[in-house]
């Protein structure tokens, strides 16, 4: 068994590397400082310690295809599992990628028009006031948390996202728009919601918020197209989220397929020659 999974771990590592070279250079950037085999390392590991529910090591259970496409996009993205930007999560016989809160950070600061990004959550008692700029655009016109409020219920939350430019957009969603976005996905009473609400509602919030940047970017395709199919991992029933994914996810392609067929059609060629 051992000896077959260090088998597996070297074809898909192989694979995507040599994907990601050919990528480099159509044009996709890898953040600065960022070494993806680092990342394809610390992934290996994790999924190495990762079970399916019917006890089955990952590697095995899972398709290779569906975990080379998984640390594709990982790797796009410039996520890495031993800085908790992203975790992996089988479902059936698929593997899937979901990026953490810092993860989703990581991959925003990488869109051109975007300084910085943060998010933060309104407890009972806190002072919380919205309003409108110039442009009738909603604002964030006061917020002061307390101490004392850490404790007490979880409210609403909302993010900031800052341009180049200095312009500050913000996402506010209430209690009830949280518990609606978190009963849409695949991990609908989870009890990480329940026991890191504050955590997981400025994940929501700063996911709401990047939408619209992520769709109108003018950032690689790749890029992306690599974010999209990662957020859209987690829903069952987003209809909008849905709309906006679909047609990305059809034109992904196989990587492991297509690099395992490419000799086969060098040597077709060659015939004809």
């Amino acid at each position: 068994m051992t000896n077959n999974l260090a088998q597996i771990q070297k074809d898909i590592t192989d694979t995507v590397s040599t994907k990601i070279t050919e990528l480099e250079k159509t044009g996709l950037q890898l953040p600065k400082n960022y070494n993806a085999q680092n990342a394809l390392k610390a992934a290996f590991f994790t999924l190495n310690e990762t079970m399916t529910r019917d006890k089955k090591p990952v590697l095995v259970a899972c398709d290779k295809a569906s975990i080379a496409n998984t640390l594709l996009d990982m790797v796009t993205q410039g996520l890495s599992p031993a800085k908790n930007q992203c975790y992996f999560i089988p479902y059936g016989t698929k593997l899937q990628m979901q990026r953490s809160y810092f993860g989703t950070v990581a991959v925003l600061k990488r869109l051109n028009d975007i300084a910085d990004v943060k998010a933060e959550v309104i407890h009972q008692g806190d002072e919380f006031e919205i309003g409108s700029n110039q442009d009738m655009e909603t604002v964030v016109s006061k917020f002061v948390p307390k101490f004392e409020n850490l404790d007490n219920e979880l409210v609403g939350a909302f993010a900031i996202i800052k341009r180049t430019d200095g312009q500050l957009d913000y996402t506010i969603m209430t209690k009830k728009q949280i518990d609606k976005s978190w009963a849409q996905t695949r991990q609908r009473n989870n009890q990480v919601q329940k026991n890191f609400g504050d955590e997981m509602a400025k994940r929501t919030v700063l996911n709401r918020a990047a939408k619209m940047y992520i769709n109108t970017s003018d950032d690689s395709d790749l890029l992306t197209d690599a974010i999209n199919r990662t957020t859209s991992n987690e829903f069952d029933d987003d209809n909008e989220i849905r709309k906006d994914v679909t047609p990305k996810e059809e034109k992904a392609k196989d990587i492991l397929k297509e690099a395992l067929a490419e000799p086969k059609e060098k040597r077709l060629r060659n015939k004809k020659k």
